[in-house]
């Protein structure tokens, strides 16, 4: 059975139009015309134990909403959900107690005190004993490189440290399920790839669920076998990554070193899609189908000294999912 059940989750918001000026405010009184939105419209997905699975979407799709509905936030306007045995929005202590919400918008440390303190203040909320509680903070500020820095103001902190601490704070009673929302949002490339590496070591080492939102390809691929794309509300896909470049990714990428004489732009034009042309390199997107035969015209029509056959970056992918779904 599925550590995580979600079953026709929908989430309406209404909200009142307001005509502008005084006749407006008046017939506001009186009558209101709405507007209904549907933020998560019917969406259905299973996760297994130890899963880390990419839930990806365009802003506004449903995504935040989606896990604020997981960890018992938000209340649905219809739908169930089981999250380890429990229905999320009943709020029960036990379930509290068993997952953690990271938001990279959100901070749940205090700003005005060390980063040790509010660290404090959380294993007291959750009641991790002192002897755990030691254990994991050693454990976890190791791995990060942020022991140094336990004493230190959190308003102090960069935001890659804050994140961090943010981390630590979520993982000290050691739940079994994790939701992350844009965890490196506004991090610097190093700052991402360390959180990144935690984050998968972490899933490796103690196999606790993790469902993932960011809007940062590198982490996809870098963090998720299987990914559920959301838009407008509704679920589009629900695959290995994989899948998702054989479904959208129509092309590969070729490109050649070319020796003394390149070749001519138009000539190149009638094998491919020129993506970059230079004097001594060239990058062309082309059918899958063609790609054997492109390269072949190429090492047999010019002076290619290195040839390299790549799928189109990630990013372009998910934007064709995203711009395939908007149709239907």
């Amino acid at each position: 059975m599925p550590l995580i059940e979600v079953e026709r989750l929908t989430k309406i918001y209404r909200t009142s139009k307001k005509i502008p000026g005084l006749t407006g405010a008046i017939r506001g009184l009186f009558h209101r015309e709405t507007n209904e939105v549907r933020a998560v419209d019917g969406v259905s997905f299973g996760i297994e134990e130890g899963e880390l699975v990419g839930f990806l979407g365009p802003n506004g799709a449903g995504k935040t909403t989606t896990l604020k509905m997981l960890a018992g936030i938000l209340v649905p306007t219809s739908g169930s959900a089981r999250v380890l045995g429990y229905t999320p929005w009943d709020r029960k202590n036990e379930y509290r107690r068993s997952f953690s919400l990271v938001m990279g918008q959100k901070n749940q440390l205090w700003w005005d005190l060390p980063a040790q303190e509010s660290l404090f203040l959380n294993k007291e909320i959750y009641g991790v004993p002192d002897g755990e509680y030691g254990k994991v903070l050693d454990e976890m500020t190791e791995l990060l490189g942020v022991k140094k820095l336990l004493g230190v103001m959190v308003r102090e902190l960069s935001l890659g440290e804050r994140m961090k601490f943010e981390l630590i704070a979520a993982l000290l009673h050691r739940p079994k399920v994790l939701f992350l929302d844009e965890p490196t949002i506004g991090l610097d490339v190093l700052a991402q790839k360390n959180i990144r590496e935690f984050i998968k070591d972490y899933n490796r080492r103690t196999k606790t669920t993790i469902l993932l939102t960011s809007h940062y390809m590198n982490d996809i691929e870098a963090l998720c076998d299987r990914v559920i794309i959301i838009n407008h509300g509704f679920k589009r896909f629900d695959g290995a990554l994989d899948a998702i470049v054989e479904k959208f990714a129509a092309t590969k990428l070729i490109s050649a070193v070319l020796g003394k004489g390149g070749a001519p732009r138009e000539a190149l034009e009638t094998l491919g899609e020129v993506v970059a042309y230079g004097p001594t390199k060239i990058v062309l997107k082309v059918p899958r189908e063609a790609v054997a035969r492109v390269s072949n015209s190429l090492m047999n029509q010019y002076p290619v000294d290195d040839i390299t056959i790549e799928e189109v970056p990630i990013e372009e992918i998910i934007e064709k999912a995203f711009a395939s779904t908007d149709k239907n």
